[in-house]
């Protein structure tokens, strides 16, 4: 298992990988807005543990391990966005799903899932949820945040 950081970083690098043919320390440092030491500080973990292979001044390359794991990654991540998109969460859908990835268990992201495949196979459920979810703001119904005057 990696820390919520390093699979930030393995999740950046899979993603530049994806449309770029190199993938350089200061491509991923400009993509994560991060300096050059913590790239390079996360790339020596990521080397050592076999997740990619860099030579110092030369590009990353993506073992098989870590693609595997860089696309388990990418995905989970857009899984967690369609669910915030679906439901209408009204909050930055990116940073949401970026706090709820490392957090989240692979039994609920895969409950997730399942759940949009129903939902994208019955639309009509999905609208009657969503006017469900309207009329409960019409009528000031659901949790309150406690910490607005």
């Amino acid at each position: 298992m990696l820390s919520p950081s390093l699979e930030d970083y393995l999740e950046e690098i899979y993603r530049f990988s994806q449309n770029n043919s190199i993938v350089r320390v200061s491509d991923i440092a400009a993509c994560l807005n991060v300096t050059l030491p913590s790239v390079n500080n996360a790339i020596r973990k990521l080397s050592e543990k076999h997740y990619l292979i860099y030579k110092k001044y030369r590009e990353l390359v993506l073992t098989e391990k870590g693609s595997k794991v860089g696309r388990f990654l990418v995905d989970r991540n857009r899984i967690l966005q369609d669910f915030l998109k679906t439901v209408n969460s009204q909050c930055d859908v990116r940073a949401e799903a970026e706090a709820m990835e490392h957090y989240l268990s692979l039994p609920t992201i895969r409950a997730i899932e399942n759940l949009l495949d129903f939902l994208e196979l019955n639309p009509k459920c999905r609208e009657e949820f969503l006017q469900h979810c309207r009329y409960r703001k019409e009528k000031g119904l659901g949790l309150k945040d406690g910490y607005a005057d």
